[in-house]
Protein backbone atom coordinates (compact mmCIF):
# COMPACT_ATOMS: atom_id res chain seq x y z
CA UNK A 1 0.00 0.00 0.00
CA UNK A 2 1.88 3.20 -1.03
CA UNK A 3 2.90 5.72 2.26
CA UNK A 4 1.65 3.23 4.28
CA UNK A 5 -1.43 3.97 3.91
CA UNK A 6 -4.50 1.81 5.40
CA UNK A 7 -7.42 0.29 2.84
CA UNK A 8 -9.05 3.59 1.03
CA UNK A 9 -12.31 2.82 2.38
CA UNK A 10 -11.40 3.14 5.79
CA UNK A 11 -9.08 4.58 8.56
CA UNK A 12 -8.02 2.73 11.25
CA UNK A 13 -5.01 2.52 13.74
CA UNK A 14 -4.09 3.61 17.15
CA UNK A 15 -3.79 6.37 19.03
CA UNK A 16 -1.89 6.36 22.45
CA UNK A 17 -2.08 2.48 22.57
CA UNK A 18 -5.49 2.66 21.87
CA UNK A 19 -6.97 0.97 19.18
CA UNK A 20 -9.46 3.77 17.09
CA UNK A 21 -12.80 2.69 15.22
CA UNK A 22 -12.33 1.94 12.00
CA UNK A 23 -13.88 4.98 10.22
CA UNK A 24 -15.39 5.61 6.33
CA UNK A 25 -13.58 8.19 4.33
CA UNK A 26 -15.18 11.32 3.14
CA UNK A 27 -16.09 11.16 -0.32
CA UNK A 28 -13.67 14.42 -0.94
CA UNK A 29 -10.64 12.18 -0.42
CA UNK A 30 -12.19 8.96 -1.39
CA UNK A 31 -12.35 10.09 -4.78
CA UNK A 32 -8.28 11.63 -4.82
CA UNK A 33 -5.23 9.54 -6.24
CA UNK A 34 -3.71 7.21 -3.47
CA UNK A 35 -1.05 10.18 -2.95
CA UNK A 36 -3.44 12.67 -1.93
CA UNK A 37 -4.75 10.59 0.38
CA UNK A 38 -1.23 9.56 1.93
CA UNK A 39 -0.67 12.75 2.59
CA UNK A 40 -4.49 13.66 4.43
CA UNK A 41 -3.70 10.39 6.78
CA UNK A 42 -0.37 11.30 7.61
CA UNK A 43 -1.66 14.70 8.62
CA UNK A 44 -4.37 13.60 10.61
CA UNK A 45 -2.02 10.65 12.28
CA UNK A 46 0.17 13.35 14.72
CA UNK A 47 -2.79 14.94 15.76
CA UNK A 48 -4.58 11.57 16.31
CA UNK A 49 -1.13 10.89 18.38
CA UNK A 50 -1.14 13.85 20.36
CA UNK A 51 -4.23 13.61 21.78
CA UNK A 52 -5.63 11.96 24.29
CA UNK A 53 -7.86 9.09 23.81
CA UNK A 54 -11.77 9.80 24.12
CA UNK A 55 -11.09 13.52 23.44
CA UNK A 56 -12.84 16.15 21.00
CA UNK A 57 -10.35 18.43 20.42
CA UNK A 58 -10.41 19.49 24.12
CA UNK A 59 -14.20 19.90 23.89
CA UNK A 60 -15.45 17.07 25.89
CA UNK A 61 -14.83 13.29 25.98
CA UNK A 62 -16.12 10.68 22.81
CA UNK A 63 -15.57 7.53 21.90
CA UNK A 64 -13.97 7.76 18.84
CA UNK A 65 -12.49 9.78 16.03
CA UNK A 66 -14.15 11.47 12.84
CA UNK A 67 -17.61 12.16 14.68
CA UNK A 68 -19.60 15.26 14.00
CA UNK A 69 -17.63 18.10 16.04
CA UNK A 70 -15.04 16.09 16.41
CA UNK A 71 -11.25 16.45 14.65
CA UNK A 72 -12.02 14.43 11.49
CA UNK A 73 -10.48 14.46 8.40
CA UNK A 74 -12.99 17.57 7.41
CA UNK A 75 -12.96 19.35 10.52
CA UNK A 76 -9.36 20.01 11.78
CA UNK A 77 -7.95 23.09 10.64
CA UNK A 78 -5.17 21.50 8.34
CA UNK A 79 -7.64 19.46 7.01
CA UNK A 80 -10.11 22.55 5.89
CA UNK A 81 -6.84 24.18 4.11
CA UNK A 82 -6.34 20.86 2.24
CA UNK A 83 -9.96 20.89 1.31
CA UNK A 84 -9.68 24.67 0.34
CA UNK A 85 -6.78 23.58 -1.56
CA UNK A 86 -8.40 21.23 -3.72
CA UNK A 87 -11.11 23.11 -4.71
CA UNK A 88 -9.20 25.67 -5.97
CA UNK A 89 -6.61 23.64 -7.88
CA UNK A 90 -9.72 21.97 -9.59
CA UNK A 91 -11.34 25.00 -10.22
CA UNK A 92 -8.52 26.44 -12.11
CA UNK A 93 -7.95 23.03 -13.81
CA UNK A 94 -11.68 23.40 -15.04
CA UNK A 95 -11.17 26.88 -16.24
CA UNK A 96 -8.39 25.90 -18.28
CA UNK A 97 -9.73 22.98 -19.83
CA UNK A 98 -12.28 25.11 -20.67
CA UNK A 99 -9.77 27.23 -22.45
CA UNK A 100 -8.54 24.71 -24.25
CA UNK A 101 -11.80 23.21 -25.42
CA UNK A 102 -13.01 26.31 -26.95
CA UNK A 103 -9.55 27.43 -28.91
CA UNK A 104 -10.06 24.31 -30.53
CA UNK A 105 -12.86 25.51 -33.26
CA UNK A 106 -11.83 29.33 -33.08
CA UNK A 107 -8.28 27.91 -34.42
CA UNK A 108 -9.90 25.88 -36.66
CA UNK A 109 -12.77 28.24 -38.34
CA UNK A 110 -11.25 31.25 -38.03
CA UNK A 111 -7.69 31.46 -37.29
CA UNK A 112 -6.21 29.34 -39.87
CA UNK A 113 -8.64 30.72 -42.92
CA UNK A 114 -5.16 32.97 -43.00
CA UNK A 115 -3.07 29.90 -43.87
CA UNK A 116 -4.92 27.53 -44.90
CA UNK A 117 -6.57 27.13 -48.82
CA UNK A 118 -9.95 29.12 -48.88
CA UNK A 119 -11.64 26.40 -50.89
CA UNK A 120 -11.55 24.32 -47.51
CA UNK A 121 -13.74 26.75 -45.84
CA UNK A 122 -17.74 28.03 -46.78
CA UNK A 123 -19.09 30.69 -47.32
CA UNK A 124 -20.76 31.24 -44.11
CA UNK A 125 -16.90 31.37 -42.47
CA UNK A 126 -15.51 33.22 -44.57
CA UNK A 127 -18.03 36.11 -44.15
CA UNK A 128 -18.17 35.60 -40.48
CA UNK A 129 -14.32 36.21 -40.71
CA UNK A 130 -14.91 39.27 -42.68
CA UNK A 131 -17.61 40.87 -40.26
CA UNK A 132 -15.16 40.26 -37.29
CA UNK A 133 -12.20 42.06 -39.11
CA UNK A 134 -14.53 44.78 -40.35
CA UNK A 135 -16.44 45.28 -36.77
CA UNK A 136 -13.03 45.00 -34.66
CA UNK A 137 -11.10 46.40 -37.07
CA UNK A 138 -8.30 43.37 -37.18
CA UNK A 139 -5.33 44.45 -39.50
CA UNK A 140 -3.85 41.25 -38.96
CA UNK A 141 -6.59 39.10 -39.95
CA UNK A 142 -7.66 41.47 -42.75
CA UNK A 143 -4.49 41.98 -44.46
CA UNK A 144 -1.87 39.50 -42.38
CA UNK A 145 1.92 40.34 -42.97
CA UNK A 146 3.96 37.45 -43.05
CA UNK A 147 5.17 37.17 -39.50
CA UNK A 148 2.04 37.35 -38.39
CA UNK A 149 1.01 34.27 -40.80
CA UNK A 150 4.26 32.23 -39.24
CA UNK A 151 2.70 32.51 -35.31
CA UNK A 152 -0.77 31.13 -37.48
CA UNK A 153 1.73 28.27 -38.69
CA UNK A 154 3.14 27.66 -35.54
CA UNK A 155 -0.21 27.31 -33.78
CA UNK A 156 -1.27 24.57 -36.93
CA UNK A 157 1.87 22.42 -36.36
CA UNK A 158 2.38 23.09 -32.28
CA UNK A 159 -0.55 24.33 -30.24
CA UNK A 160 -3.71 22.50 -32.12
CA UNK A 161 -2.75 18.92 -31.58
CA UNK A 162 -1.51 20.18 -27.70
CA UNK A 163 -5.25 21.88 -27.27
CA UNK A 164 -7.53 17.87 -27.12
CA UNK A 165 -4.32 16.72 -25.12
CA UNK A 166 -4.62 19.71 -22.53
CA UNK A 167 -8.33 20.18 -22.23
CA UNK A 168 -8.50 16.15 -21.05
CA UNK A 169 -5.70 16.75 -18.84
CA UNK A 170 -7.39 19.48 -16.83
CA UNK A 171 -10.68 18.64 -16.92
CA UNK A 172 -10.28 15.25 -16.24
CA UNK A 173 -7.49 16.53 -13.42
CA UNK A 174 -4.83 15.12 -11.01
CA UNK A 175 -2.70 14.79 -14.33
CA UNK A 176 1.03 15.85 -13.27
CA UNK A 177 2.27 14.75 -16.70
CA UNK A 178 1.02 17.99 -18.47
CA UNK A 179 2.94 20.39 -16.50
CA UNK A 180 5.84 20.60 -18.99
CA UNK A 181 3.85 20.76 -21.95
CA UNK A 182 1.68 23.08 -20.31
CA UNK A 183 5.10 25.37 -19.15
CA UNK A 184 6.47 25.08 -23.22
CA UNK A 185 2.94 26.52 -24.58
CA UNK A 186 2.09 29.06 -22.03
CA UNK A 187 5.59 30.81 -22.65
CA UNK A 188 5.44 30.16 -26.77
CA UNK A 189 2.05 31.71 -26.54
CA UNK A 190 2.84 34.40 -24.31
CA UNK A 191 5.85 35.30 -26.75
CA UNK A 192 3.85 35.82 -29.87
CA UNK A 193 1.11 38.07 -27.72
CA UNK A 194 3.42 40.97 -26.50
CA UNK A 195 4.22 42.06 -29.75
CA UNK A 196 0.79 41.54 -31.48
CA UNK A 197 -0.89 43.74 -28.24
CA UNK A 198 2.30 46.05 -28.43
CA UNK A 199 1.37 46.77 -32.05
CA UNK A 200 -2.13 47.31 -31.59
CA UNK A 201 -1.77 49.90 -28.88
CA UNK A 202 1.42 51.92 -30.39
CA UNK A 203 1.17 50.84 -34.17
CA UNK A 204 0.16 54.03 -36.42
CA UNK A 205 -2.63 52.75 -38.87
CA UNK A 206 -2.88 55.54 -41.46
CA UNK A 207 -3.10 55.43 -45.22
CA UNK A 208 1.05 55.94 -44.93
CA UNK A 209 1.49 53.03 -43.32
CA UNK A 210 1.70 49.11 -44.22
CA UNK A 211 -1.79 48.10 -43.34
CA UNK A 212 -3.22 50.91 -45.70
CA UNK A 213 -5.65 52.41 -43.42
CA UNK A 214 -6.91 49.42 -42.03
CA UNK A 215 -6.66 49.46 -38.10
CA UNK A 216 -7.97 50.93 -34.99
CA UNK A 217 -7.17 54.71 -34.61
CA UNK A 218 -8.97 55.90 -31.40
CA UNK A 219 -8.28 54.78 -28.30
CA UNK A 220 -11.45 53.03 -27.91
CA UNK A 221 -10.72 51.09 -31.02
CA UNK A 222 -7.59 49.75 -29.19
CA UNK A 223 -8.84 48.96 -26.62
CA UNK A 224 -11.76 46.69 -27.88
CA UNK A 225 -9.10 45.10 -30.30
CA UNK A 226 -7.03 44.38 -27.09
CA UNK A 227 -9.93 42.65 -25.44
CA UNK A 228 -9.95 40.31 -27.95
CA UNK A 229 -6.41 39.14 -27.93
CA UNK A 230 -5.97 39.59 -23.75
CA UNK A 231 -6.78 36.45 -22.75
CA UNK A 232 -5.00 34.36 -24.69
CA UNK A 233 -2.01 36.51 -22.91
CA UNK A 234 -3.79 36.51 -19.19
CA UNK A 235 -4.37 32.60 -19.15
CA UNK A 236 -1.40 31.36 -20.39
CA UNK A 237 0.37 33.65 -17.99
CA UNK A 238 -1.87 31.76 -15.61
CA UNK A 239 -0.74 28.82 -16.34
CA UNK A 240 2.38 29.19 -16.08
CA UNK A 241 2.06 30.17 -12.90
CA UNK A 242 0.10 27.58 -11.71
CA UNK A 243 2.88 24.96 -13.31
CA UNK A 244 5.46 26.50 -11.73
CA UNK A 245 3.98 27.44 -7.97
CA UNK A 246 1.42 24.64 -7.64
CA UNK A 247 2.58 22.31 -4.83
CA UNK A 248 0.44 19.51 -6.43
CA UNK A 249 2.77 19.94 -9.91
CA UNK A 250 6.38 20.39 -8.73
CA UNK A 251 5.35 17.54 -6.61
CA UNK A 252 6.30 15.24 -9.22
CA UNK A 253 9.11 17.17 -10.73
CA UNK A 254 10.51 16.62 -6.98
CA UNK A 255 9.87 13.16 -7.29
CA UNK A 256 12.48 12.61 -10.75
CA UNK A 257 15.13 14.59 -9.89
CA UNK A 258 15.01 12.12 -6.54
Amino acid sequence: MVCGAPPRHAIHGRANGRALRRQPLPPWLRSQPMGVACVALKGAEPEARARSPGTRCGRGPTSHVGGPGECGLGSCPRNRRMMGALSFRRGLEWLLGLYFLSHIPITLLLDLQVVLPRELYPVELTNLRQWYTKEFKDPLLQDPPTWFKSFLFCELVFQLPFFPIATYAFLRGGRRWIRTPAIIYSVHTMTTLIPILSMFLFDDFSKASGFKGQGPKTLRERLALISVYAPYLLIPLMLLLFMLRSPYYKHEEKRKKK
